[in-house]
């Protein structure tokens, strides 16, 4: 089976691609790259083909989407200023032409990597089903929710697998995270936020069973069995470091903190590791039902809370 993974030069797309090449020798990967790079233990892989592709001009990637029979969507843009301004284009005009290439190409089944923040405010006691007529908050949740709808509506195989917090050492926001702890500059907002937590290691099991399984359809909430927030999540994370726990500070200073990083963005060019609608996106508590997930995709799971995926945090 042929695999092809957009995003696959980022952090989560390389992180599946890697598992991938290692544990699943049935699987091949076409490793779609643009502007950045694909890592090159990934590009000499026997298992594995770098195509060209740019989400943002259509005529490229019929030959990139060539042979191709599932496709796993990672590709985005983070860590920039103003994401209201690209979002629509980068999450929703980007995906649409490469729903519309794979329908030229025969592609029946693509894995969209979403969250359930596309619900809006969920809890453990009110989870998020797999609705696709809420209206979420932020903009990163509205872009995703449409791309959502358009998955559902042009694939004849449409699988979205709505992702809680991925955690583990070389995840981007976890490594972020460890940084400023490294440095006492770690803070968070006082009011608990509920969050669903999944280790890479469940991650990348669960894409693979979507990949596999051949009767997979329809929205899979991926999470583990914690009863976590966000708040005790980075008190657990900082115990874990060796470093001192998060100040609770009021919510408009992380506000006021985001949009000095966002200005510095653009005066500089540089990234902006915080924005005013990752703050949005991340301050709305989100729990996904993942019995469906649990029945037919993974029914047990290597690291079942934060407690017991130790060694995904440590390497």
């Amino acid at each position: 089976m042929n695999v092809l993974i957009t995003g696959a030069a980022g952090n989560l797309g390389s992180l599946l691609a890697r598992y991938i090449l290692k544990r699943e020798d049935d699987l091949s990967l076409i490793l779609m790259q643009h502007e950045k790079r694909v890592p090159s233990d990934l590009s000499a892989a026997p298992h594995a083909a770098v195509r060209f592709g740019d989400l943002s001009q259509p005529d490229t990637l019929d030959r990139c989407l060539s042979s191709a029979d599932v496709i796993v969507h990672f590709a985005g843009v983070l860590f920039k200023a103003n994401p209201e301004q690209f979002l629509y284009d980068t999450n929703v005009v980007y995906f649409r032409n490469l729903v519309d290439a794979a329908k030229r190409q025969g592609v029946r089944k693509i894995i969209l990597i979403s969250f359930p923040h596309v619900e809006g405010p969920t809890s453990r006691e009110n989870p998020a089903t797999g609705r696709l007529d809420r209206v979420p908050i932020s903009v990163h949740a509205k872009t995703r929710l449409e791309a959502e709808q358009y998955l559902f509506r042009h694939v004849e195989q449409p699988i979205s697998l709505r992702v809680g917090m991925v955690y583990g050492k070389g995840i981007l926001m976890i490594d972020a995270a460890q940084w400023l702890a490294r440095w006492k500059l770690l803070c968070v907002w006082r009011k608990p936020t509920d969050i669903h937590l999944i280790s890479k290691t469940d991650f990348c099991r669960a894409t693979v069973a979507a990949i596999k399984q051949e009767k997979a359809a329809g929205v899979y909430h991926i999470g583990d069995e914690g009863r976590d927030t966000l708040q005790s999540f980075l008190d657990y994370a900082c115990d874990l470091w060796g470093y001192s726990r998060p100040r609770r500070v009021p919510l408009p200073l992380i506000y006021l903190a985001a949009g000095a990083l966002e200005f510095a963005s653009q005066r500089f060019n540089i990234a902006s590791p915080l924005t005013k609608d990752f703050i949005d996106i991340g301050r709305i508590s989100y729990y996904g039902d993942t019995s469906r997930f649990r029945r037919e995709l993974l029914p047990r799971l290597v690291y079942r809370s934060i407690r017991d995926g130790v060694a995904d945090m440590r390497g």
